[in-house]
């Protein structure tokens, strides 16, 4: 089964990877069906699909007929048993390890063919926990997409101990065949390439603004304009989320042992708070007003 003969994805979880992800495949003229067990987190991810297509089509990416082509693909429900024809399978729900091994022992039970791929957004838990939780670990890879998913091109491929190499090609040729990703192969290590290279970095932001080393806007700044960084580590994290990035640490931690991955106490009280960043309005920064500003 080749990257053009998965022409069924099922994606679990409609938040804002999930989201992206049934968007892209959808456009990429795949049928996808996603589930999402909330009714309220599955009627915020159709309006955000919809909303990331009249965008596209808006700045001339899509036709109207291909916008509308797209939307018609894609199926929203709250039952995991609607994946049973599913030829490959994206798990995208929140960043907990016991939440994922719930998911994958469901999928064991209900995706019906033998050599569908069971896949994993993760960033950074092992895939061989989840592979486990599993019948059929061979069938089991990580596909880590980035968020916004329609627009950043990268997915990290990879592999468990048990991952047979025809998964681990088919994962990778959907991605850069069918999505026209660009997709990079790593360990099954926590954290995989990006985040064990990026997690320290916004860790160390958030401590030298703890200390009151420096403000967030100098900080910001600095990376911006002194090292042609997009956005800053501060905003940055605001964007990831600040549940996430803490969920990564400590998958990170618990793995290496080592204390440039430990949670700053600030991000661990702020998570507690409900301050994570752009999707509640308030991290680092207030995006209460429409534009970002430092929060006090």
């Amino acid at each position: 089964m080749g990257a053009e003969s998965i022409q069924r994805v099922g994606v679990v979880g409609c938040g804002l990877m999930g989201s992206g992800i049934a968007e892209v495949c959808a456009r990429k003229g795949r049928s996808v069906t996603v589930v999402e067990l909330d009714p309220g987190a599955l009627a915020r991810g159709r309006s955000r699909i919809e909303t990331s297509i009249r965008r596209a089509v808006s700045a001339g990416k899509l036709s109207e007929e291909e916008g509308e082509a797209a939307l018609g693909r894609i199926q929203l429900v709250t039952d995991i048993g609607a994946l049973g024809d599913s030829q490959l399978v994206v798990e995208a729900v929140v960043e907990a390890e016991p939440e994922k091994v719930r998911v994958f022992e469901a999928l064991d039970k209900v995706v019906e063919a033998p050599d569908a791929l069971l896949t994993s957004n993760t960033s950074s838990i092992p895939i061989m926990k989840l592979a486990m939780a599993t019948q059929r670990p061979e069938q089991v890879v990580g596909l880590h997409f980035f968020n916004p998913v329609p627009i950043l091109p990268l997915v990290e491929v990879v592999a468990s101990l048990l991952s047979s190499d025809e998964a681990i090609e088919r994962a990778e040729q959907f991605a850069v065949d069918a999505l026209g990703k660009h997709a990079i192969r790593s360990k099954d290590r926590a954290g995989f390439i990006v985040n064990a290279l990026l997690i320290p970095y916004l860790l160390s932001a958030i401590r030298m603004m703890e200390s009151g080393f420096a403000t967030p806007e100098d900080i910001d700044t600095g990376m911006v304009k002194g090292c042609a960084h997009p956005m800053g580590p501060l905003a940055l994290t605001d964007l990831i989320g600040l549940d996430t990035t803490m969920a990564v640490a400590n998958s990170l931690y618990d793995e290496f042992k080592e204390p440039l991955y430990a949670a700053p106490p600030l991000l661990a009280r702020m998570v507690d708070a409900g301050l994570l960043g752009k999707k509640t309005g308030r991290g680092f920064y207030d995006y209460s007003s429409g534009e970002a500003k430092v929060a006090r």
